[in-house]
């Protein structure tokens, strides 16, 4: 448990907040490029500031804060110019920089302008996303991770805002045992009750739900480390405790402070997630995929990156929870607003969560002492052109198909309507390719 103090301290993410002060040092994800494209404005509200992202008409990023400082006309409405956006009330023009360029109806040879500058943030375009650094001081380097830059890839962008705060989204990483029941158990009665278990999960050595049961028979303990970048962890098994094998397997990664990494550089699937706070209630989450091929197999080229919604209810809002990732948002959301983690009772297979707490409040004070926190860069020599805060094998072969458990990298079988990948507009193009790879490394006879 934590005091209530404490969990102030980690889940309030407002300016001047231990949290919020945090947060700020890193670049933030704020809407897919694609999703810019088509609107050109976009009202956006992130670490609880409201603000509006736009594309001038040259093609510049701006984001820049919600109101004309005229006014205070919202901005949402504003006109792409050449050099920024107007207002359209009555025409002010603000840069991405957020100077004030032009006051159209002030006198001609008015300087009132100069004087007018609204608040700005630094906004890059990587990976299709546009980022954002909303702290002191000049940018630090926007880190290539590498799930954004690996070549011969298709990707597609899952977005979903969930009415709950960041903190319950992103613990979730550090609890490697929940599979057994949110994705296992659950799953299975959901299947069963609507009718669909035999045709979803026919297969009992493939199936997820299948696979992630098994995974709690046998624990012995389980463990968590810190990393360069974040931290692992993972689960031991016995066999004298029911277990197939004594072995010790290992989970999602987390990559501080707000992004866990499902798979590796290796695999053809690797998505990271990502929860960034929209405010202390609020989390607009990424699921970001990238599906990788090897060499031999070229990935259809992408000129932009899609994006798409993962839905927690149907059309007759109904709440959903037949894919993974739905079921975590549940899990998520359903603690409430805001967890009251005084009243937790922790047990054994929570030793990861208390490792990712201790990391965020030790993160927090290196920022209270004036210090810099762990992954953000300052120098961009001692950044490569990929950065890989996970599991890496320059060596390692992409294209382990069809293998138990691995049912993210069998889409072409028919398990991609199991996850929330089954929503994407690049689907078709995912199977077509995960074919491509298993006929690539079926023996010809």
């Amino acid at each position: 448990m934590l005091s209530v103090e404490a969990n102030e301290r980690l889940t309030r993410v407002g300016a001047g907040t231990p949290m919020g002060e945090l947060m700020r040092r890193y670049w933030q994800p704020v809407r897919p490029f694609s999703q810019l494209l088509d609107e050109n404005v976009i009202k956006v509200r992130i670490l609880g500031e409201d603000l509006v992202l736009f594309r001038s008409t040259t093609g510049k990023l701006g984001l820049i804060e919600a109101n004309c400082p005229h006014r205070q006309t919202g901005m949402e409405l504003g006109i792409p110019d050449a050099d920024g956006l107007r207002c359209a009330y009555h025409g002010w023009l603000m840069a991405p920089s957020g100077q004030c360029l032009d006051t159209p109806l002030e006198a001609v040879d008015s300087r009132f302008k100069d004087k007018v500058k609204v608040v700005a943030y630094p906004v890059r375009e990587m990976g299709g996303l546009v980022w954002a650094y909303m702290g002191p001081g000049e940018p630090p380097v926007l880190p290539p991770w590498d799930v954004f830059m690996l070549p011969n890839s298709i990707r597609q962008i899952g977005i979903v805002e969930i009415p709950c705060n960041w903190l319950q989204c992103h613990e979730n990483t550090g609890d490697p045992a929940h599979s057994v029941w949110l994705h296992g158990e659950l799953f299975k009665y959901v299947l069963e009750k609507d009718g669909n278990l035999s045709g979803r999960a026919s297969d009992q050595q493939m199936h997820t739900l299948y696979g992630r049961i098994k995974t709690g028979i046998g624990i012995e303990s389980l463990w968590a480390r810190p990393t360069e970048h974040g931290m692992e962890k993972g689960m031991t098994y016995s066999k004298a405790l029911g277990a197939e094998a004594d072995k010790v397997t290992r989970h999602s990664t987390v990559i501080f402070p707000n992004m866990t990494q499902v798979g590796s550089a290796s695999s053809i699937r690797n998505e990271i997630q990502i929860r960034v706070p929209i405010d202390d209630t609020h989390t607009y989450h990424i699921a970001y995929g990238c599906f990788s091929a090897p060499e031999d197999v070229p990935a259809p080229k992408q000129d932009i990156i899609p994006w798409y919604q993962t839905p927690m209810h149907d059309e007759n809002g109904k709440l959903i929870l037949d894919y993974v990732l739905a079921q975590d948002a549940a899990a998520w959301w359903s603690q409430g607003a805001i967890t009251d983690r005084s009243k937790e009772k922790l047990g054994r297979t929570d030793t990861p969560i208390i490792l990712l707490r201790r990391q965020l409040d030790q993160q927090s004070r290196v920022v209270e002492d004036g210090g810099v926190p762990m992954n953000v860069f300052i120098d961009p020599s001692t950044v490569p052109e990929i950065l890989h805060g996970g599991l890496w094998d320059p060596n390692a072969s992409r294209g382990n198909i069809g293998t138990v458990g691995q049912f993210r990298e069998a889409y072409h079988k028919g398990y991609g309507i199991d996850d929330g990948d089954r929503y994407g507009p690049m689907m078709p193009q995912i199977i077509d390719m995960m074919q491509a790879i298993d006929d690539a490394r079926t023996p010809q006879i």
